[in-house]
């Protein structure tokens, strides 16, 4: 029996290392086909990574900046996009973003936030879903170690003040875990979805024949906020709201 475990364990470990270096390989292959400017290969070389079930924000912003090479704005955004979401403060990821939509038809006024929620969006945006998590994990191991020390001291004075100290670890932990719960709710309910057609008439309700309201065009981001049927109702950055068929975007 403790062979067959180890065996397994053995195999696990191969084929997991196997997979990585696989990955690297494909990962430095596609750089090269980048540097050398052969965009469209590099590009499908990068999917070749994404079908074996990896993601990161560096591998998204490559593709990301190979759609921006061919001048498929909609693309470059849609990946911008996405390693956005992996990596919300990334310089570069930003930068790039932020010159793709100045290249693109519409230029959406964004409506202002208020203060308070301009303030909790960059607190929360400091790390993504997965390291929000890191840090509820750190933060309550450093509660049970400041709990062992409340209980193992025969001071007066040290238990109370690392009684204190767990106390306020346990509710950053718990804070912490709660932002990331958020977050990770947020990016599977709250769908957001790039623009694919040059331009798009979006209509007051789910129908072909209803009332045209505003037309928009590729590149733009959309929030989504129904779906019926093949139609989506959708939000831009200034608050406008309307529906178009869901075939005409492509989700982050």
């Amino acid at each position: 029996m403790k062979k067959h475990v180890i065996l397994f364990f053995l195999l696990f470990g191969f084929i997991g290392l196997n997979a990585n270096t696989t990955n690297q390989s494909l990962l430095t292959k596609a750089n090269q086909q980048y540097d050398a400017g052969r965009y469209n290969e590099a590009i499908k070389t990068y999917y070749q990574i994404l079908e074996n079930k990896v993601e990161s924000a560096q591998l998204y912003y490559n593709i990301g900046n190979a759609y921006f090479k061919l001048k498929d704005l909609s693309s470059a955004i849609l990946y911008y996009e996405k390693a956005k979401k992996l990596s919300p403060n990334d310089k570069d990821i930003l930068y790039n973003l932020g010159i793709a939509n100045s290249r693109i038809v519409d230029k959406i006024e964004v409506v202002p936030q208020i203060i308070f929620k301009r303030w909790w969006n960059s607190f929360y945006n400091i790390f993504s879903t997965n390291n929000w998590a890191k840090v509820a994990i750190v933060l309550f191991f450093i509660t049970l170690a400041f709990s062992a020390i409340f209980l193992l001291s025969q001071q007066r004075f040290i238990k109370k003040l690392f009684f204190l100290f767990g106390l306020i670890f346990l509710l950053l932990s718990i804070s912490s875990f709660f932002v990331s719960y958020q977050k990770y709710y947020y990016t599977k309910n709250h769908k957001e979805a790039i623009l694919f057609e040059p331009t798009i008439t979006v209509k007051s309700s789910p129908n072909k024949n209803s009332v045209d309201l505003f037309v928009i065009h590729e590149g733009t981001k959309v929030y989504i906020l129904d779906k019926i049927g093949d139609w989506i109702e959708i939000k831009i950055a200034n608050g406008s709201i309307g529906w178009l068929k869901e075939n005409l975007v492509k989700y982050i």
